[in-house]
């Protein structure tokens, strides 16, 4: 009898035990879902953030990384030494990094893709970045030398950029469609116009994934977002495209909503080399006919912080010049009719997918309108915004958010998109690039913000806000976004 006990015992501990592991199992895939899907997958060849909302650090590795509070950490670097005179650069790779396919990744790699990104021919959206590499030299497999033409405060943050990952020479035809990095994640499959699926990378250098597989999910229609989330067909929604919507899910105890800062700068850009936009004082009666609070509420439903310059409010160097170009339809009327257009003039208005574009662009077209100025709206889809827009420059305004981080720099660009050329902010930048003691740093970005807020480059609107919706049980997500990605190598489901 007392043998019965004992076994009915251990077998009743048993299965209670079991139970409880089963209860205790905790999901290993998730869903996550976004509104925008990239055009392809190679982050060091275009200027769509979406690429790297899927790939930064997920699949894709550079020397160093943005951490979730914006600082830069090592990567695929472990340490670095500089040199006196702030021009040599001695990175020192981790040991043991293999690519995807399961090839080394070494000093050579390193070389390789910071040749091709600064090269002649170099198709990236941001080879500024690289401008001041003088030579990149290979040590020993896991020692890589930079030299710099100048001294650069900012090129440790550059490496971390997504646009300066870490390829290999081998995959680089087919990065488009069949990304190879060194990352926590793997590539898996893309069906265009559906969702990008990666799976763990067993073979991961750092700390592994938790997550086994990850499906990122397309939805562009706002109405189609709410009602997956709401019907838990996805797990996360990254950048969640109805924010009139977050208090439903804030009162809903299957979910979690996080609402953090992005580097985001919403603006209405202008092309400044198209007539009569090339007039300062056009542009400065577009920025006092703009009502950025009835833009932040109508569009976004509150969420927004109002920018007068490009540059994130919660940046310790920001500068509130909101005030420079206040709303005030009447001063615009006067601006208009002092550069010759009494009667106002027309022009395009070209708006990519996003909500803050659609609904802003709307909005923004009306407030125009009462001051004299008619824009022709067009709908565009990324491709074809990238290409009559951002490559093509034939556009008279579009409205996009610039998610790079600390990224004024672009305003030094004579060939960017919206063509401001100012040889005196380019001389501020260039010696910007060259600072290297903080107080210093801090009185050029100063200056940088206000010289573009007074010639009206663009019409500065708001900080985009980063709102998330997860289910509850999802932890590990960024709260905010300080560089364009989902990184998922730190989240994991609790128990």
């Amino acid at each position: 009898m007392t043998f019965f006990t004992s076994k009915l015992a251990s077998a009743s501990a048993a299965a209670l035990i079991a139970g409880t592991l089963t209860a205790q199992a905790a999901q290993t895939d998730i869903t996550v879902a976004m509104q925008l899907e990239p055009p392809h997958l190679d982050p060091t060849s275009a200027a769509a953030g979406a690429i790297d909302s899927v790939l930064y650090s997920n699949v894709f590795e550079g020397l160093t990384r943005f951490a979730s509070d914006g600082s830069v950490t090592p990567g695929l670097a472990k340490s670095w030494e500089i040199s006196e005179d702030g021009l040599t650069y001695t990175f020192m790779l981790n040991d043991g990094v293999t690519f995807h396919d399961g090839s080394a990744m070494d000093g050579e790699d390193v070389k390789f893709s910071l040749d091709r990104a600064r090269a002649e021919d170099s198709a990236n959206a941001q080879k500024a970045l690289f401008e001041s590499i003088a030579d990149v030299t290979v040590v020993d497999p896991l020692t890589v030398k930079v030299t710099l033409n100048g001294p650069n405060g900012d090129f440790l943050f550059n490496m971390a950029w997504g646009d300066a990952v870490i390829v290999a020479s081998e995959s680089i035809d087919d990065i488009k469609t069949t990304p190879i990095g060194t990352g926590a994640f793997k590539f898996d499959n893309w069906v265009q116009g559906d969702k990008i699926t990666l799976t763990r990378n067993d073979a991961y250098w750092g700390t592994p994934a938790t997550l086994t597989d990850v499906t990122f999910k397309f939805i562009s229609d706002p109405t189609a977002a709410m009602s997956a989330m709401m019907a838990e067909d996805i797990d996360v929604f990254a950048g969640f495209p109805t924010p009139e919507a977050l208090p439903q899910f804030e009162a809903d105890p299957r979910f979690q909503v996080l609402v953090g800062n992005s580097e985001g700068e919403t603006i209405l850009s202008t092309n400044n080399k198209m007539p009569p936009l090339d007039d300062v004082k056009v542009r400065k009666a577009i920025a006092h006919a703009i009502d950025r609070q009835a833009i932040i509420d109508g569009a976004m439903f509150g969420l927004g912080t109002p920018i007068g310059t490009h540059f994130a409010p919660h940046h310790p160097d920001y500068v509130d010049l909101t005030g420079n170009s206040a709303y005030d339809p009447d001063l615009s009327k006067k601006l208009l009719a002092e550069a010759g257009y009494p009667d106002g003039f027309t022009t395009t208005l070209k708006l990519p997918p996003p909500s803050y574009a659609r609904r802003g662009g709307e909005i923004i077209a009306a407030q125009l309108r009462a001051v004299g100025i008619n824009t022709e709206i067009s709908n565009l889809e990324w491709a074809q915004w990238l290409e009559q827009v951002f490559r093509g420059k034939d556009f008279g305004l579009t409205i996009v958010s610039h998610t790079e981080p600390n990224d004024i720099g672009i305003y030094a660009r004579p060939d960017y998109y919206f063509q401001y050329d100012n040889p005196q902010f380019q001389q501020i930048m260039d010696t910007l690039n060259k600072a290297t003691l903080p107080a210093e740093r801090t009185a050029l970005r100063k200056v940088a913000q206000t010289m573009i807020a007074e010639d009206y480059v663009n019409g500065y609107l708001f900080q985009l806000a980063y709102p998330t919706v997860a289910k509850a049980g999802v932890q590990g997500l960024w709260l905010n976004a300080p560089t364009q990605a989902t990184d998922l190598t730190a989240v994991s489901w609790s128990e």
